[in-house]
């Protein structure tokens, strides 16, 4: 075989393999991990907030650690800390509510598109408090001069102590602003989501869940998305 045929052949058949393509291609996998907290260097996308910042006293911690011993969850996210309904003496804020903690995502580089998704899923042990999973998406809802991201949060309660794959829908989540829920017909966009969070507060949110000012802990495997059937 001439060289110029070789070459040419070898053009052909590199073409012919990019035409070759299955369903597998163009249907996104049914789950997606978002975060696994199987290493420190999860730690890495996250960061803490609380009343703190606004002259309050409660506290929060995140740390990756060893998992009951011969369990199916060697390392997991630990999210804990107190929350207390004081504030600093020296404090210049006056805000309405103390007593709160939580861990957000650093923003993603850009946006995640969940589109293709419509439950947002999580494997985690609690402690007998309701926390509250937020879901942020790109600013289309508020006014272009509103620099926040929209948020769009559910409640997350299980039984103390036990581990449980909680599923959230993602037409449950609810628009809010500043921790009140906006009393509108809007659409959260999956397509465009730009971080997620967890947090707590000593108010509670569902009935029997544990509140008041005192000790949290809230135990994260992972966080994934799925497409139901």
């Amino acid at each position: 075989m001439s060289r110029l045929r070789a070459l040419w052949q070898a053009s052909f058949n590199a073409t012919k393999r990019a035409l070759v393509w299955s369903s597998d291609d163009l249907i996104p996998p049914s789950e997606r991990y978002i975060f696994n907290f199987n290493s420190k260097d999860e730690l890495k996308r996250w960061h803490l907030y609380s009343d703190s910042e606004y002259g309050g006293l409660s506290s929060a911690s995140l740390e990756i650690t060893d998992g009951s011993a011969g369990g199916a969850t060697p390392l997991t996210g630990v999210f804990s800390g107190n929350l207390s309904l004081d504030m600093s003496e020296e404090s210049t804020w006056r805000i309405r509510r103390y007593g709160f903690c939580g861990m957000r995502s650093k923003k993603f580089d850009g946006f995640i598109d969940l589109d293709a998704y419509d439950t947002i899923a999580m494997k985690i042990k609690g402690d007998g408090r309701c926390y509250i999973s937020t879901i942020y998406t790109e600013n289309w809802v508020n006014s272009p001069g509103q620099q926040e991201d929209n948020s769009w949060q559910a409640f997350v309660y299980i039984p103390q102590d036990r581990w449980q794959i909680l599923k959230i829908p993602l037409d449950s989540y609810l628009p809010t602003w500043r921790g009140n829920v906006i009393e509108a017909k809007l659409e959260m966009n999956p397509a465009r989501i730009m971080g997620i969070s967890l947090s707590v507060n000593a108010e509670g949110g569902v009935p029997d869940a544990k509140t008041g000012p005192g000790d949290f802990r809230l135990e994260v495997d992972w966080i994934k998305a799925l497409r139901t059937p």
